[in-house]
């Protein structure tokens, strides 16, 4: 077994596995790690935890130890010296009127590198701000373009749901989200309710997809008849959160409709079922033969929920 625990460079950054065996860390705990700029300090976001040997990659890498105090006041500086180079960077982006939307600067921990991270819709032109920040800082200057969706993680925010945004908090990567998920979900395809903070669809439609995908696959669908307490209908309306379906009866040219559980319609349309989906055509089974006859005279009625 190895423990393996996970850590954080940034407040809203990626989370790292390191293996920590024989150190008691907990969260908010500042080590020193190596890293590919070198050493840098991590704070831990989730209690260590022990693995299997073989389900550790070979990957990963181990911490070298607690920070100290003055490795805690560097760390402390440097993300003073990161405020300056972005104020810096602003004016000299200012200065060339490049086409870019500064978000983010970080400084390597020992201070011989910075690393700008922008946005921009064109290609730009950078080679004279970087030989200017080069100039001011006297360090190694690299500059990342970056995503809508890679700045709402770095700026932050709050999301329309009005909690903090899940890429700012627990999500470590993005998935892709498509407008089918909107779809399958019954959601407005309105933009003003399906973008995020960064312009693009929210994650979150990707959270729910595989609870709709299996209510799909076992609830009916719209316009489809099935057979109640109340006697046959046709589906007008069905909740895929509380699994009720919404049941339209016609009776004497009036309509009315009625609400069901799908829990209690379920074994009243399950295929072979006892209660009358055979149609009273299994041994043992009570349910109305000749109103099921009737209906399978109709090719517009299956008691499958396969069309």
């Amino acid at each position: 077994m190895r423990k393996i625990v996970n850590l954080r460079f940034r407040d809203a950054g990626k989370v790292y596995k390191f293996s920590c065996d024989g150190m008691n860390l907990s969260i908010g705990d500042a080590v020193m790690v190596e890293t590919s700029m070198g050493t840098d300090i991590a704070h831990v976001v989730e209690e260590p935890m022990d693995i299997e040997d073989n389900t550790v990659g070979e990957d990963v890498l181990p911490v070298l130890r607690m920070a100290n105090e003055k490795e805690l006041e560097r760390y402390e500086l440097k993300k003073v010296k990161e405020k300056e180079a972005y104020d810096k960077c602003l004016q000299l982006i200012e200065k060339h009127k490049l086409d870019m939307n500064l978000v983010d600067a970080v400084f390597a921990f020992d201070g011989k590198k910075v690393i700008f991270y922008f946005t921009s819709d064109n290609r730009v032109d950078f080679r004279e701000l970087v030989k200017d920040l080069a100039s001011a800082f006297r360090a190694r200057i690299e500059l990342r373009q970056i995503g809508s969706r890679d700045q709402a993680k770095l700026v932050g925010g709050i999301g329309i749901c009005g909690r903090e945004l899940c890429c700012c908090t627990f999500l470590n990567h993005f998935a892709p989200v498509t407008l089918r998920m909107a779809r399958d979900q019954g959601l407005s395809l309105n933009p003003t309710k399906l973008n995020g903070a960064c312009g693009r669809l929210m994650c979150c439609l990707q959270f729910e997809k595989d609870a709709y995908a299996d209510a799909h696959k076992r609830l009916p669908k719209t316009g489809k008849k099935i057979r109640t307490p109340r006697g046959m209908g046709v589906v007008s309306d069905v909740n895929l959160i509380e699994e009720k379906v919404s049941v339209k009866f016609t009776v004497d040219d009036l309509s009315e409709v009625e609400t069901f559980d799908w829990a209690s319609l379920e074994p009243l349309n399950a295929s072979g079922c006892p209660g009358g989906g055979c149609g009273g055509h299994k041994e043992g089974c009570q349910g109305p033969a000749q109103d099921v006859d009737m209906l399978n005279d109709n090719p517009d009625y299956t008691d499958s929920d396969d069309e």
